[in-house]
Order: structure tokens, then sequence, then C-alpha cells
């Protein structure tokens, strides 16, 4: 979907008439607007349980449980790194390290300040034969370091700079 039209509401609006406003179909309501808005603002939340006569904590509740959700904005381009056993001996640590100093992230801060990049560091991403393991949106880089982490980091922003 990933578009935005009229005022803040109007976008939800549509999504809900589209779903007849039924709360049986919360989780298809709740995915549209997180692929429009990149995640699940609190106020548009809290107007989707109004819309839909359900409390609020369910809404919440729904958006907390599974993970797909996000109640934080998301860069444009999320890198997950594996830390999982194979990566973690192989060092993916240093990779984890060398990102957040490179994108001005910490443990507290996932998402850099211009919303290009967010990091998450997950158990598994299911390629420990290449690991270390870095994804970028759906593109998999293997066998990675922290020299090749920089390149990559470097390549990304140079990518957004032409684009620009």
């Amino acid at each position: 979907m990933s578009r935005i039209f009229g005022t803040k509401f109007e976008l939800v609006c549509d999504v809900l008439d589209r779903y007849e406003r039924d709360p049986s179909n919360l989780i298809a309501i709740l995915q549209e607007i997180q692929d429009a808005y990149a995640y699940l603002p609190e106020d548009i939340m809290t107007y989707v349980a109004t819309a839909l006569e359900i409390s609020p904590g369910t809404v919440f509740g729904a958006a907390t449980f599974y993970s797909h959700f996000t109640l934080e904005p998301k860069g444009k381009y999320v890198i997950k790194v594996c830390d999982g056993t194979a990566c973690h001996v192989k060092k993916s640590a240093d990779i984890i390290t060398t990102l957040e100093s490179e994108l001005g992230l910490n443990e507290n801060k996932k998402t850099s300040d211009d919303l290009l990049f967010t990091l998450e560091i997950v158990a598994c991403l299911g390629a420990c034969g290449i690991a270390p393991v870095v994804v970028v949106n759906e593109d998999v880089y293997g066998a990675m370091n922290i020299e090749k982490t920089k390149t990559l980091i470097e390549k990304v922003r140079g990518e957004e700079a032409s684009d620009a």
C-alpha cells in the first residue's frame, strides 16, 4: 500500500472502510496501516480502537503480541545481524559494534536520526554456513567482518545519495 494522503486519518478511514470496520479484521487493518506508516503510531491505534468500538487495550495487545508489528518508526534500511551461536563464534559482536558506531546507534537507540537505518539483532537467520550473516532488507550478506560491514554501509549511503 505505502501511500499516505490527505489528513493523517484519511488513510486509516480508507483501510477501516475496506474492512467494513469489522473488529475481526483487526490484524489485517493494522498490517495495512503499518505498511503505509512503517510503524503503528499510538494515536492511530487509539483511533482504530474507537472506530472499531473495541478497547485500546485490545488494539495495543495485538500490536505488541505479534513480532511483525512495530510501535516505533523503522529506517528505510532494516539491518538484521545474526548473533546466534555460529555467528557469535565468528565475531558477530564486532559487526554489531561497528554498525552502532557507523550509524550512531546503541542498545537503546535502534534507528538512525535520519530514519535511514534500523539495526536489529536476531537469534538466527538460518544461514549458519555463511556466518556471520547480515541482512539488509531482503539482501543477505555472508562471511561478514568489520571492513565488509563498513563497505556495505558506504555502498548503501552512496546509493541513497545518488537517488536524492
